[in-house]
């Protein structure tokens, strides 16, 4: 499978995403990440649909080298909303195969509203969780620990 661009809807299905969570609603599993830039130091937001493996939680960066993932590399820290509630949050990115093949397997069961997102991507042709592990050294995925960076 060759990796497609990012669909020409999505920056502004993001932005949509974004002010909808803004006035106070929620939608489905989606929450805004915002971190630092690591060029501006602005912040920066993007939807993201968390989801728990073996009690931890994570996200998925679909395109690996995408801003916000390279944001998150840089920062170490951000903030996840889900409507009106925020809540700081330090992200590690996982290195260990098999905890991403883990992650990447529960995706379709735990987000199945992202698999289309991921088939768009051409990182999977459906729901097999078994086609989400295979792909799962072509993301980055990263664990999100509750609180901030101690000073």
């Amino acid at each position: 499978m060759s990796l497609q661009p990012l669909p020409r809807w999505l920056p502004l299905a993001n932005r949509l995403v974004k002010g909808v969570s803004r006035i106070g609603v929620a939608l489905g599993t989606v929450q805004v990440l915002t971190v630092p830039g690591r060029v501006s130091g602005q912040p920066r937001s993007t939807p993201v649909s968390p989801l728990m493996v073996g009690g931890r939680e994570y996200v998925i960066a679909g395109v690996a080298r995408s801003q916000w993932a390279e944001n998150v590399r840089a920062a170490g820290h951000g903030t996840l909303a889900r409507a009106r509630r925020r809540r700081p949050v330090q992200l590690r990115e996982v290195k260990d195969l098999d905890l991403r093949r883990a992650v990447m397997r529960a995706f379709p069961r735990e987000v199945p509203g992202g698999v289309p997102f991921f088939v768009r991507l051409g990182l999977v042709s459906s729901g097999d969780p078994d086609q989400f592990a295979a792909a799962a050294d072509r993301v980055k995925i990263f664990e999100v620990l509750e609180g901030t960076l101690p000073p």
